[in-house]
């Protein structure tokens, strides 16, 4: 097997893979992402000890346990660019040997789950609820970079979608992916499921009007009243499609949790954002320390 070059994976002086800034033994088997560099440690502080803190530009981990269950936060940043990046290293972090640059015999899988916040589209979704992603639907084209076969359910929803919105002809090349079943039948009570739209923007491609007209003025009114037996688009945000292809094609277990802080139909906003964001993290990490 060749080595992986050096301009293909870069590692730095001190070990640690390039824009994470963390070496193999300070990333633990269950990651959770999060969006605000600021959210680590509203995450983190609910751990009994941290090991591990660490901050290159906008990723920022900490690593420690909570009881036996030992944890990694880190934050992403927006948006599924940046999501290339993250879930790339965090495979490379434990599925390549840093000092062959070769990838390992043994696969190792992570359970990565995201904590984030978003925009409902259904007027049953209302704002400080919570969301769990059965799919991340993605009009970003991130996933249409890599090899990708989805699953046959997949590809109906896909062709559902596709037939019904028309967004292909002007936007994007969709893709979908599942979340894990395993993780996903522990978020059921105070979790509506939907699927969740990811965009490549927040405003023009979420729909929203300052200056600028729109090219879709209808992109709202089309993911609202999608439907196909019994899945229709809960919420939309801008990293979830990302997360689902890639942890998919890599092997690992992913799924999205938001917390809505808006709903698009009623023009209704949080009350308190922050309050909504904070129950989300508690009630997220009860769950995976029993994982």
């Amino acid at each position: 097997m060749q080595p992986i070059p050096e301009s293909e994976l870069f590692i730095n002086p001190r070990g640690a893979v390039y824009h994470l800034n963390l070496r193999p033994e300070e990333l633990a088997p269950t990651v959770l992402t999060v969006g605000d560099p600021d959210r680590v440690t509203k995450v983190s502080q609910h751990f009994d000890t941290v090991e591990h803190r660490l901050q290159h530009r906008e990723f920022v981990s900490h690593t420690g346990r909570i009881g036996q269950k030992r944890l990694t936060v880190v934050s992403t940043g927006i948006g599924t660019d940046n999501i290339d990046i993250v879930l790339n290293e965090l495979d490379a972090l434990v599925n390549i040997d840093f000092s062959t640059r070769t990838i390992k015999k043994e696969f190792t899988p992570l359970t990565i789950i995201r904590i984030g916040t978003s925009g409902s589209l259904q007027k049953d979704i209302p704002a400080d609820s919570f969301v769990a992603s059965t799919h991340g639907l993605g009009i970003d084209n991130l996933l249409n970079f890599y090899r990708n076969e989805p699953a046959p359910d997949e590809t109906e929803l896909l062709q559902a979608f596709t037939t019904q919105t028309q967004l292909h002809q002007r936007l994007a090349q969709p893709y979908i992916s599942g979340a894990s079943a395993t993780l996903l039948r522990h978020f059921t009570e105070g979790f509506h499921h939907g699927i969740t739209v990811t965009c490549p923007g927040f405003y023009g491609p979420q729909g929203r009007v300052l200056r600028l007209g729109l090219s879709q003025p209808d992109l709202i009114d089309r993911l609202t009243h999608f439907s196909y037996g019994p899945h229709r688009i809960s919420n939309f945000e801008m990293e979830t499609a990302g997360i689902y292809g890639l942890g998919k094609l890599l092997g690992h277990s992913c799924l999205s949790l938001s917390a809505i802080v808006a709903n698009r139909i009623t023009k209704e906003f949080s009350k308190d954002g922050d309050a909504t964001v904070a129950r989300l993290i508690r009630e997220t990490l009860k769950i995976v320390e029993g994982l």
